[in-house]
C-alpha cells in the first residue's frame, strides 16, 4: 500500500524528506504554543543546564529562560518541569516493530529457565486458544538451561492438537511441535533449504527446530492476521515505545507487512511515533517506483531505505566467520545470499538513489559487506549514501578502520553485548572477542555508531541500552566491572548514538537528534539527570513525558 501525494507531503531526494509535519512554518520570535520551564536541559551537546524550551507549530522556537519568557503570550501553555531532565527524543535505529508489537500479547518464553518451564508456558498458551489457532510468540533462550535446543517431544504432550511455532529471542530459529511440522509439510524427506537448516535427530527426523531461511517453510502455513489485527498491534507497540521515551524507530524489515500497516495508520492521522521504513533490498525496483510515484513520505512515516540479511546470528551459529565455531567445529556459519547477487542489488539500489543497509554479524560477513559497499561506491561515484551495516557485531582486525574510511555507519545494539557476553566466548573464543561489540574502538577510529534495540530480540528501552553501553555488565551479573570493559562508552557518547547519530543514519540530522531552534520538537523528560547519577541507576530512570512534534504523547 502506498500513500498518495494528496495524503502525505513528498520528501526530497537522497533519502532526505523535507516536508513539514504541521501547517505552520517555524520562524523566530513567534508566539509560543507551549513553554517548558525549569528544565535541566541537555540539547545533545555540552553539559546539561537549567533552561527552558519554547514550542511553536511542532518545532523548537526558543531555548533559554529569558528568550522563552519573551515569547510567551496569553495563549501559551506553560509547563513547569521542576528541574526534571530533558533531552532529545530517543531514536531506535533497528526494530522489528510488528513482531515486537505482536509479542506484547503473545506468550513470552524469555524467562523460561528449563525445558519444563518452556513446556509449561507453551501448554498454558495452547489451552487459552480457540481450535485452529497457533501458539506463536516466543523469545526463548536455550542458554538459560545449558544450551540444548528445544525438541518437539518437549511440547507435543501439552499441545496434541494445537500447532506451535515459537521464536528464539534472536529471531533466527523457530521451535515447532509435531502438529506444526505436519501442517507445514516438513518431514524426514523434506530437502534442506539454501540459507537455512532443518535440525534433525540421529534418524533424520526433524526435531522441530528451523534456522534462518528454513523458517519460511512454516511461516507460509501460519494463518495471516487481518489488517485490523496488525494495526491494533502496532498501536500497542507505539504506546509501549512512547512509555520508554522512544520518539522514532527504524523498522528494518525483510518484508512489506510492517510498512503496509504503518501506511494504513498514517492515512488515519498522526501515528504518535515517527517511523523510517526499510524494505527488502531485493525489492529495490519496486521501492524506486514507489518513490518516483509517491515521494518518500513525510516526517511521520518515511521510506526509501532497503535492508538485506547477509548472514545469520551468533546464537544460532549461522553468523558467517572465517574460522569454525569453537563449540561447533564443523560449522563457520553461512551466507544467506550469493555474494554476486548482493553486489548487483546494492549497485542497482544505490544508483537509484536508495538507502542501503546490510545485516552482518560474523567477521567474514562484515568484511564482505564492506567490500560490497566499497565496490559500489567506486562504480557509482561519490554521493551522500550513508551506507549502514546492521549489528557489525564481530569485526576482523582490519574492519574497524574501514568503517571510518568508507564512512559506513555501524548500526549496533548495546543490549546484545550484555546478553551475548554471557556465552559468546564459547562460540568464538578469546581472540575473536577483540573485535566484538567494539563500540569504543569504532568511535575512536572516527566511525559513526548508531544504537538500536533489535526489538523484540532486546527490550524497546533505550535507557537499558545506554546502561549497557556505559557499564557493559552482563545480565547474569557475572561481569560487574564490565565485559570487554575497554569498549565502554561515556554517557554522552551513548546518548548521541541514540539521538544525533541515529538522526544522521536516517537522513534527518537537519531536523532531529538535537534540541535547537528550528528543529522538530521531539524530546523526553525524565526524573533523573543521566549525567549526574551513578550509571548503575540509568536503567531505573523513569520517563515522565515523551513529546513528539510538540505534543505530549506519553505522560507517566
Amino acid at each position: 500500500m502506498s500513500i498518495s501525494r494528496r495524503t502525505m507531503l513528498a520528501g526530497g531526494a537522497g533519502g532526505v524528506a523535507l516536508a513539514l509535519t504541521t501547517g505552520r512554518v517555524w520562524a523566530q520570535d513567534q508566539a509560543l504554543d507551549t513553554a517548558y520551564v525549569n528544565a535541566m536541559l541537555w540539547t545533545g551537546q555540552g553539559a546539561p543546564t537549567l533552561s527552558a524550551i519554547g514550542i511553536s507549530g511542532g518545532r523548537i522556537a526558543a531555548i533559554g529562560a529569558a528568550t522563552v519568557k519573551a515569547q510567551i503570550t496569553r495563549g501559551t501553555r506553560i509547563v513547569d518541569l521542576g528541574g526534571a531532565f530533558v533531552m532529545p527524543g530517543f531514536i531506535d535505529s533497528h526494530t522489528h516493530f510488528l513482531i515486537g508489537s505482536d509479542l506484547l500479547t503473545q506468550p513470552n518464553l524469555r524467562d523460561a529457565k528449563s525445558p519444563q518451564q518452556f513446556a509449561q508456558i507453551v501448554g498454558e498458551a495452547a489451552r487459552a486458544l480457540k481450535p485452529g489457532q497457533w501458539v506463536l510468540g516466543g523469545s526463548w533462550d536455550a542458554e538459560l538451561w545449558g544450551g540444548e535446543l528445544p525438541d518437539r517431544s518437549w511440547i507435543d504432550p501439552v499441545t496434541p492438537d494445537t500447532p506451535v511455532a515459537v521464536q528464539r529471542l534472536d529471531l533466527h530459529m523457530l521451535a515447532l511441535n509435531s502438529v506444526a511440522l505436519k501442517l507445514a509439510g516438513i518431514d524426514r524427506d523434506t530437502p534442506e533449504v539454501p540459507g537455512g537448516v532443518i535440525v534433525r535427530d540421529k534418524d533424520g527426523n526433524p526435531t522441530g527446530i528451523l534456522k534462518d531461511a528454513a523458517m519460511d517453510l512454516v511461516k507460509r502455513a501460519i494463518p495471516a492476521p487481518t489488517d485490523a489485527d496488525r494495526e491494533a498491534a502496532v498501536r500497542n507497540g507505539i504506546a509501549h515505545g512512547l512509555s520508554k521515551g522512544v520518539t522514532q524507530v527504524h523498522t528494518t524489515e525483510l518484508d512489506w507487512m510492517t510498512h503496509d500497516a504503518l501506511c494504513r495508520l498514517r492515512t488515519k492521522g498522526e501515528p504518535d511515533m515517527r517511523f523510517y521504513s526499510f524494505l527488502p533490498l531485493q525489492d529495490w525496483a519496486k521501492v524506486k517506483a514507489l518513490v518516483d510515484a509517491e515521494g518518500r513520505g513525510d516526517d511521520w512515516l518515511r521510506w526509501g531505505g532497503l535492508k538485506l540479511q547477509y548472514d545469520g546470528s551468533l546464537g544460532s551459529r549461522t553468523a558467517m566467520f572465517y574460522q569454525p565455531y569453537d563449540d561447533a567445529p564443523g560449522s563457520s556459519g553461512m551466507p544467506l545470499h550469493k555474494r554476486a547477487d548482493v553486489q548487483q542489488w546494492v549497485n542497482d539500489a544505490d544508483a537509484a538513489g536508495l538507502h542501503v543497509t546490510i545485516h552482518s554479524i560474523g567477521d567474514q560477513a562484515n568484511d564482505e559487506a564492506l567490500d560490497i559497499f566499497a565496490a559500489t561506491a567506486a562504480k557509482n561515484g561519490a554521493h551522500d549514501r550513508r551506507f549502514r551495516i546492521e549489528h557489525a557485531q564481530h569485526l576482523s582486525p582490519t574492519a574497524i578502520a574501514r568503517f571510518a574510511k568508507q564512512q559506513v555507519i555501524a548500526a549496533m545494539q548495546p543490549y546484545h553485548a550484555i546478553d551475548d557476553g554471557r556465552w559468546a566466548v564459547q562460540r568464538v573464543g578469546t581472540e575473536r572477542l577483540k573485535g566484538t561489540y567494539a563500540f569504543k574502538s569504532l568511535l575512536d577510529a572516527g566511525a559513526k555508531v548508531a544504537f538500536g534495540s533489535d526489538w523484540p530480540v532486546a527490550p524497546l528501552d533505550p535507557l537499558t541500552g545506554v546502561a549497557a553501553a556505559v557499564l557493559r555488565q552482563t545480565i547474569d551479573g557475572a561481569n560487574p566491572g564490565g565485559w570487554l570493559p575497554e569498549q565502554k562508552l561515556s554517557v554522552s557518547e551513548a546518548l548521541r548514538a541514540y539521538t544525533a547519530t541515529n538522526a544522521f543514519a536516517g537522513f534527518q540530522d537537519d531536523r532531529l537528534g538535537r534540541i535547537a531552534p528550528g528543529m522538530l520538537a521531539d524530546f523526553v523528560v525524565m526524573d533523573a539527570n543521566l549525567f549526574a547519577i551513578d550509571p548503575v541507576k540509568i536503567g531505573a530512570t523513569t520517563i515522565l513525558k515523551t513529546v513528539v512534534n510538540g505534543v505530549e504523547r506519553f505522560n507517566a
